[in-house]
């Protein structure tokens, strides 16, 4: 078992490699949540992860502006 400088070394070590490693899953969360976010409403800038939703979206908040070209396929 370490002694004295030996030991405060060794929790040293430990903390940074623990904080590194929250820090990693943290920001790979964040980055895989905003990635799914593709489509950004023109009116609101709400963004939405797919077509499906993006159409409900915009016939149910904006029901008076037209439909945006990319929306006329899609089947809600």
């Amino acid at each position: 078992m370490a002694r004295g400088h030996q030991k405060i070394q060794s929790q040293q070590k430990n903390a940074k490699k623990q904080a590194e490693q929250k820090k990693k899953q943290g920001h790979d969360q964040k980055a895989a949540a905003k990635a799914a976010l593709v489509f950004t409403c023109s009116v609101c800038r709400t963004q939405m992860p797919d077509p499906k939703t993006f159409k409900q979206h915009f016939e149910s908040k904006h029901p008076k502006v037209p439909l945006p070209p990319e929306l006329v396929g899609v089947e809600a």
